[in-house]
């Protein structure tokens, strides 16, 4: 009997024992699972933040390359897109911002490269979220990402794959009005593949551009609407379809009559003018109404630009003027507040040098003032020197913004009486002589007249066209311009001699400086110099343009005061300065003069044009 109590009793402990360590065991389990679920929240957090921090940075990319700072931001995106590996999305948005810069920079294939990854990545991202792979068709940066492609492949000129995608966004069931603007513009370039293609399918180009209008007229986009109009109009203008073009123009023009924005203005001008065209084809008079509008639209346009030009140069000067103003007196407070330091640093000294010895002190005070006094010296010459050059430069730029203006209006009054004044002049005698010969010879004298006049008139325009500015130096270059004018100067009194070595072509801008500086020398010789032979040698080495203007006359001395009052040499200089040049003047009386120029060549430059919209 006792034997089974204790055996009951060791159970009983047994139990308790088991009961305790299950506990201990369960507690410890829990604090484990507490603290993994802890872990895991803490990671999800820090990847939270992390794609938070992520798409922060690709705003902040996105905000430059909105400022046209493209080199920055494809540096930054590249970043982004090497240690952004697990987030699809942000890798999408990525590539397609990547490739947008490098179709902003023309470097079509890699923009390709990246677009097509952003597709893949799109794609994939639509594949994960089910929910979302309905709405494909109806995405709106899906859309867009097509067209971009689109637009790339058209740059390349593979109208072929261009035509892929853009049929690819035609076909898709669309009801955003961004959306419908992407599609409007799909059918727009679609048009314009047919329309420019070698086949010219003129009713495909016809149907496409129709899409377009019906699209963008209702949306209400009355802009993008006349042009599309416009592109239609084309296409009835190349099959000569003139009296339909006509009417499309005007529809377009209607559209945005009463728009005074710059864009609806340059429409406006084109539309004109290809309406005159329509109806000289159709030989109705009317033609020469329009081309007057189209005309007085370009000359206002121009007029626009030359004061936009001018009010930018003004403006600049006046910054940087005030900028100049405001560095002055900047080094003006540091110098007194260095001047201020230094006298109370003085002063410290003389206080604590004078309870030591009076007779150093007194020493020393006077030695330091004199030293001070040189230095301020020093420091008011230098900065009177910093001036005398602040205002040298100033002289020099407002007077090359004067040349730089002079020389842009006299070529632009020169490119309008040839272009607009001389044209006019010469289709009004061929009028006459229209009816000339309708009238049988049974004229009256005033025709005659009338016909002589206009001739005179024309005759005097090319003159003073050629004397603005040089129509050999435009068509010929630097070496024939000089030479004519070499030749038209030379008399029995004074000969002038040319010699170029080596002489190309250049940039426009450059020849018509190096000209009126060469051109300026010269009225000099005649003027002053009394000379009987003159030469002019011109040629270039090293990738840079040597000029030397010599005459036998009068001469002057270079250290005189007149030589820096001279209106014309400070001209030359200024022009030879802005041009990174320099300028050389060796004379003396009754020796002759020569002047020795050099100056870095600028190259002449050619455009490439890209026709996709």
């Amino acid at each position: 009997m006792i034997l089974k109590f204790k055996l009951v009793i060791l159970l009983f402990f047994i139990c308790l024992l088991s009961l305790f360590f299950s506990y201990h065991c369960y507690s410890k389990t829990k604090i484990i699972d507490n603290n993994l679920a802890s872990y895991h929240i803490s990671i999800q957090k820090e990847k939270q933040d992390t794609l938070v921090n992520n798409f922060t940075r690709f705003n902040f990319i996105k905000s430059l390359y909105l400022e046209k700072k493209y080199s920055k931001a494809l540096k930054k995106s590249l970043s982004l897109l090497k240690n952004n590996s697990s987030n699809t999305n942000l890798k999408t948005l990525t590539n397609i911002l990547i490739g947008d810069i490098f179709k902003e920079t023309r470097s079509y294939q890699k923009s390709l490269k990246y677009y097509k990854n952003s597709l893949s990545q799109y794609k994939t991202l639509l594949r994960d979220n089910k929910k979302k792979l309905i709405q494909k068709k109806l995405d709106s940066n899906y859309i867009e990402l097509l067209f971009k492609i689109g637009s790339v492949y058209h740059n390349l000129n593979k109208n072929d794959s261009a035509s892929y995608y853009y049929y690819k966004i035609v076909k898709l069931n669309t009801i955003k009005q961004h959306e419908l603007l992407v599609k409007a513009k799909a059918f727009n370039n679609l048009s314009n593949i047919y329309f420019y293609s070698e086949k010219k399918d003129f009713e495909k180009a016809e149907q496409y551009a129709l899409n377009a209008i019906n699209i963008k007229k209702s949306i209400g986009d009355k802009i993008s609407e006349a042009a599309s109009i416009a592109s239609l109009a084309n296409v009835y203008l190349e099959q000569k379809k003139y009296e339909k073009s006509r009417q499309f123009y005007l529809e377009a023009i209607n559209l945005i009559e009463k728009n005074k924005d710059g864009k609806s203005i340059r429409f406006k001008e084109i539309f004109y003018e290809n309406i005159s065209w329509a109806m000289y084809n159709q030989k109705k008079y009317q033609a020469y109404n329009y081309l007057d509008k189209s005309f007085n639209i370009r000359d206002s346009l121009r007029e626009i630009e030359m004061k936009d030009i001018l009010l930018k140069i003004e403006t600049d000067h006046k910054e940087n003027i005030q900028k100049e103003k405001t560095a002055l007196v900047e080094e003006q407070r540091k110098l007194l507040e260095a001047k201020d330091s230094k006298a109370t640093l003085l002063f410290g000294a003389l206080t604590l040098l004078t309870l030591i010895i009076s007779g150093v002190v007194i020493y020393n005070y006077k030695l330091r003032q004199k030293n001070l006094q040189l230095k301020l010296s020093e420091n008011s010459l230098l900065q009177q020197q910093s001036i005398e050059k602040l205002k040298s430069e100033a002289h020099t730029k407002i007077l090359n913004a004067a040349i730089d203006g002079k020389e842009t209006e006299r070529k632009q009054i020169a490119e309008i009486l040839h272009d607009n004044v001389s044209a006019l002049l010469s289709s009004a005698n061929m009028h006459l002589s229209a009816t000339k010969k309708q009238l049988n010879n049974n004229h009256p004298t005033e025709i005659e007249k009338t016909q002589a006049i206009i001739l005179e008139a024309s005759q005097k325009v090319r003159d003073l066209s050629h004397n603005l500015v040089s129509s050999i130096l435009l068509k010929f270059g630097l070496e024939y311009a000089i030479k004519d004018v070499a030749k038209k100067y030379s008399n029995s009194e004074l000969k002038f001699d040319v010699f170029a070595n080596n002489i190309h072509r250049y940039n426009q801008e450059f020849e018509i400086k190096i000209f009126n500086v060469i051109q300026e020398l010269i009225n000099n010789i005649i003027k002053h110099s009394k000379a009987k032979n003159a030469k002019i040698i011109i040629k270039e080495e090293k990738n840079q343009l040597t000029i030397l203007v010599k005459d036998d006359g009068v001469g002057f001395s270079t250290s005189s005061s007149s030589l820096n009052d001279g209106i014309g040499l400070n001209q030359i200089e200024a022009r030879v300065k802005m041009m990174s040049g320099k300028l050389t003047i060796d004379s003396e009386v009754n020796k002759g003069t020569s002047i020795f120029i050099t100056v870095p060549i600028q190259q002449k430059q050619i455009s490439k044009l890209s026709s996709v919209s």
